[in-house]
C-alpha cells in the first residue's frame, strides 16, 4: 500500500515522502498514530501544492537574505568602549552588543545567534565579522571599535 508520511518515521520514511508499506503496518500503526495517510490522487495533489508553497517560501527567504547581505556589506557598526594601554578593552564586545547596535542605529534586525563571533572582540579597530543569514548565504559586518 502506498502512503504519504505526515511525520518522520525512523527506518521507514521522512515527512512528505511517498512509499510502499505493508497494509497491516499502514492500518495498524501509521494511520492510527497519524504518522501517514493513504496516497490517493487527492492527497498526492495536496502534497504537491504543499511542496510548491514550501519552495516559494524558501525562495522568498533566500531573496530577503540576499538583500540583507548587500545592506550588511555596506554597513559599519560603530561601538564605543573603554580601553587601556595598547588598545586592549576593559571587558569585550559580544554578538549581542553588535546585534543591538545594528537594530538601534541601522534598523537592521539580525539575530545575535547568527553573528558568528568565535571569540568576543577585545581590541580597538576594525573587525570583519561573518554572519549566517541563510543556510546558503553568509554575509559580513564591519565592526569599528573606538575608545569611549
Amino acid at each position: 500500500m502506498k502512503v504519504i508520511f505526515l511525520k518522520d518515521v525512523k527506518g521507514k520514511g521522512k515527512k512528505g515522502e511517498v512509499k510502499d508499506v505493508s497494509v497491516g503496518y499502514a492500518n495498524n500503526y501509521l494511520f492510527k498514530n497519524n504518522l501517514a495517510e493513504e496516497a490517493t490522487p487527492g492527497n498526492l495533489k495536496k502534497l504537491n501544492v504543499q511542496k510548491q508553497k514550501e519552495a516559494e517560501r524558501e525562495q522568498e527567504e533566500k531573496s530577503i537574505a540576499e538583500q540583507l547581505k548587500a545592506k550588511l556589506a555596506e554597513t559599519t557598526v560603530l561601538i564605543k568602549a573603554k580601553s587601556g594601554e595598547g588598545g586592549r578593552l576593559f571587558g569585550s564586545i559580544t554578538s549581542k552588543q553588535i546585534a543591538d547596535e545594528l537594530k538601534k542605529k541601522h534598523k537592521l534586525d539580525v539575530d545575535r545567534r547568527k553573528i558568528e563571533l568565535k571569540d568576543p572582540i577585545r581590541s580597538l579597530g576594525h573587525h570583519k565579522i561573518p554572519v549566517k543569514l541563510h543556510h546558503e548565504i553568509n554575509g559580513t559586518i564591519t565592526v569599528h571599535v573606538t575608545e569611549e
